[in-house]
């Protein structure tokens, strides 16, 4: 397996993460390839159910992809519609599950779920207060659009909770490095 990281990003800015109740120093953790990710909580669901990154992506191959927004143009028409349609040939390559992150309440990723048919194909994962994507160096300020801090575009594969791939999108709103059928050609 060839290990690759997809510099196609700009300079990440400085981040500050509060984990814990301690404040940490600014890019104190972000994601680089042979990272393991770290035990941060996200949501899943409508029932609001809290998973724990390190659990969920321990003993898989999984792939994580991280869109601006949910509903929005890019990520509705191409980015998760690419995961979707390529579901089985991402699993025919090894992929055990495939993981939807956005800076987004859980109700409205279940909306863009269901709107998709991504149900049982794509799990959606919101980061609400954007503290994983600030952690690891992922995170995009788009105040002026969609109202705060937001996820860029990227797509990781991880081994056991280890990242092995990374691609950042160099412009969030299109979506070419980080599509399903460009880390199908990865595998």
């Amino acid at each position: 397996m060839m290990h690759r990281l997809g510099f196609c990003a700009g300079q990440l800015g400085s981040l500050r993460l509060r984990l814990a109740g301690q404040l940490l120093p600014a890019r104190a953790m972000s994601l680089k390839v042979g990272d393991k990710l770290p035990a941060m909580e996200l949501v899943e669901g409508p029932e609001m159910k809290k998973v724990n990154l390190q659990e969920l992506f321990a003993g898989q191959r999984s792939i994580l992809f991280g869109v601006p927004g949910a509903f929005t143009p890019t990520c509705s028409r191409v980015h998760l519609p690419s995961y979707v349609r390529d579901y089985d040939k991402l699993k025919a390559k090894g992929i055990s599950q495939v993981f939807c992150l956005a800076v987004n309440d859980p109700f409205v990723m279940q909306a863009w779920s269901d709107a998709n048919g991504a149900e049982g194909k794509v799990r959606m994962l919101s980061d609400t207060q954007a503290i994983f994507v600030e952690a690891a160096g992922l995170s995009l300020d788009l105040s002026h659009l969609l109202g705060g801090l937001r996820a860029k575009r990227f797509v990781m594969v991880i081994e056991d909770g280890v990242v092995k791939q990374l691609d950042v999108e160099p412009d969030p709103t299109k979506a070419t490095c980080t599509l399903a059928d460009e880390v199908l050609q990865s595998l």
